[in-house]
């Protein structure tokens, strides 16, 4: 057993909390330990920010001062010494105490170690333990479990199954209380620090996330959450690309033309599973490949390298990857624009880019890029979509570009540039994707028999189109798949023409369909009233005095909505939230809202 007078730990090894399991197994005979009360500081700085590691430091004080006598000395840290603690100010503070006291310091932390040699300090390294143990949270989990939910004064949960067929069932016996969650997630932040396969990914106020192992492991806390909660997702199988039973033409695309893929489907369908076992399957073509994860949970063979995108940010990952030039990157859970935009800049590099998208349809995932890519640059980024659905690829689109009139319109001078989205197995055209009007539209190509694309769209959406070209009254019918008749009051008719009927040619280009004016005709002398209105909880009309208890009709251009009765104080009140009321709100946002008193 080795005697020392005087410990003084650092924060490194108080976290670790290695020092008090020495003393218990009489590795280390210690007289006093000194503490430096800025340790102690940084320890409180990180528990009052929620972070799980300041608890674990501090649990680590009361268990050395069960054992051996312990002093606090220094002065406390002041709050730039703790924002710059990465830099060596507090390190700093505890290797000029042990040096002023004549004591030994105490390390976890190799740089801390070498610096203390270097100023002539007597100094212990004490390496990280990298042993594994069974965790308490692990006797929740058996062969079928993928993942385990634990929340305070609840029964513990779990879902067992396979993705797209799974139970969520109770686990374990009894409510856990607060403190008993608190011991759990203590007890997985020291194994992270101490396992080789295990590292804290994200610490923010509030949440932890930890990869240990097979485990990707959530813990959340107040005032982030209202209680203690962690949650532990574990992936039931790993698959290999020849356990999905793609077929042939699919397998050749993989290997010889998919650059620009991504993978969709609804959350725990088995996205990550695919993407885990094409990154292998990329791999064992001796292809170089690297991921780009938050966090990074993919369970992967060691010549693939996972960047981890919440630890740098999208420039330094950009940066790395077009250096270092993979020939696939697979790209996790993309959710946010700046994701979507750092995948499109390094596909268009020349990078190959398999892209994980929460999508409950295939062309959701299409629509992701919409809002945040040139329509012309879409199918350079994106040209296959796999979409995953309970386990098994369910279908596959290919995206290709070509200049033509789109599905429903005949006219010529109606072609524009038109984003053609097909079946992959079948050469099935699906969708069209083209510009319409001011807006970029993903239009379905319907069966012989059914509504037509432009049909369908113009009922949905022509009228709000038109609104912002036309200042007034109007109504619409749809004649065929590529014309209109557009009614208007008689004194709009020659503003909308123009002379020599440049301003209807501009209209009909603009739209992409042909358009007939003709006079709109009232229905009945209906007198319209004046009003205004106000749009809060309710929608509330107000009206003039003489209109108290009146019917009264409320429509959209030339088309009534309903039928109601202003109160006695002049005023309709209608539930926004009601169907009516979001007819209403849809005439009030095109400019088309009318009240009329027959």
């Amino acid at each position: 057993m080795k005697k020392i007078e005087v410990i003084v730990p650092d924060t490194s090894v108080l976290i670790e909390g290695t020092l008090s399991k020495q003393i218990e197994k009489k590795e280390i005979n210690v007289g006093k330990i000194i503490i430096h009360n800025a340790s102690l500081g940084e320890l409180e700085h990180q528990a009052n920010e929620g972070k799980t590691i300041g608890h674990v430091g501090l649990e680590e004080i009361k268990k050395l001062r069960e054992l051996v006598s312990i002093d606090f000395s220094g002065d406390r840290p002041r709050a730039s010494e703790i924002k710059y603690a990465k830099l060596g100010e507090i390190d700093n503070m505890i290797r000029q105490l042990a040096f002023e006291e004549g004591a030994t310091l105490i390390t976890s932390d190799n740089v801390q170690a070498s610096v203390a040699e270097a100023k002539g300090i007597s100094v212990i390294y004490v390496k990280p333990v990298m042993g594994k143990k069974k965790l308490k949270f692990e006797k929740y989990f058996d062969k079928t479990t993928m993942s385990v939910h634990i929340r305070e004064n609840l029964g513990v949960n779990a879902k067992k199954g396979r993705p797209g067929d799974w139970k969520f069932v109770p686990v374990g016996k009894g409510k856990l209380k607060r403190e008993d969650i608190r011991e759990m997630a203590m007890e997985i932040v020291e194994s992270a620090k101490g396992r080789r396969d295990g590292f804290i990914e994200i610490e923010r106020a509030g949440s932890t996330i930890v990869q240990l192992g097979d485990y990707r492991i959530v813990m959340t806390q107040p005032a982030f959450s209202d209680g203690r909660e962690i949650t532990a997702v574990r992936p039931v199988a790993k698959l290999d690309l020849k356990d999905y039973k793609l077929s042939d033409k699919l397998m050749k695309r993989l290997v010889e033309q998919a650059d620009g893929m991504l993978i969709a489907g609804a959350p725990g369908h088995g996205k990550t599973t695919f993407g885990r076992a094409l990154a292998e399957f990329y791999a064992g073509e001796n292809k170089i490949v690297k991921t780009v994860e938050a966090p990074r949970d993919m369970l992967l063979s060691d010549n693939i390298t996972q960047y981890s995108i919440s630890r740098g940010s999208s420039e330094e990952v950009h940066d790395v990857l077009l250096l270092s030039r993979p020939d696939h990157t697979i790209y996790d859970e993309m959710r946010n624009t700046s994701d979507f935009m750092l995948f499109s800049d390094l596909r268009l590099a020349g990078i190959g880019m398999v892209g994980v998208v929460h999508g409950t349809d295939p062309i959701d995932a299409v629509q992701r890029f919409l809002t945040r890519v040139e329509l012309g640059v879409l199918p350079h980024i994106v040209d296959t979509v796999i979409f995953i659905k309970n386990g098994e690829v369910g279908k596959v689109l290919e995206l290709s570009m070509t200049v033509k009139v789109p599905t429903g319109m005949t006219e010529s001078d109606l072609a524009r540039p038109v984003v053609e989205v097909n079946d992959f197995e079948t050469g099935k055209l699906e969708y069209e994707i083209y510009t319409y009007g001011e807006q970029t539209v993903v239009i379905p190509v319907e069966g012989e028999g059914e509504k037509s694309a432009l049909s369908r769209y113009a009922e949905e959406g022509l009228i709000r189109t038109l609104s912002s070209y036309i200042k007034g009254d109007f109504n619409v019918e749809v004649i065929s798949d590529n014309r209109i008749r557009l009614f208007v009051p008689e004194h709009l008719i020659p503003k909308i023409i123009g002379s020599g009927g440049k301003n209807i040619e501009k209209l009909e280009q603009s739209i992409g369909i042909g358009i007939d004016v003709q006079e709109m005709k009232r229905q009945s002398r209906s007198e319209e009233i004046v009003f205004d209105v106000d749009i809060r909880k309710n929608i509330i009309f107000y009206l003039d005095k003489g209109y108290a208890n009146r019917e009264v009709e409320i429509y959209s251009g030339s088309e009534m909505i309903v039928l109601t009765k202003a109160s006695k104080k002049w005023q309709i009140k209608l539930n926004k939230q009601s169907r009516v009321g979001r007819e209403v709100l849809k005439a009030i946002d095109a400019g088309r809202i009318r009240l009329v008193v027959k």
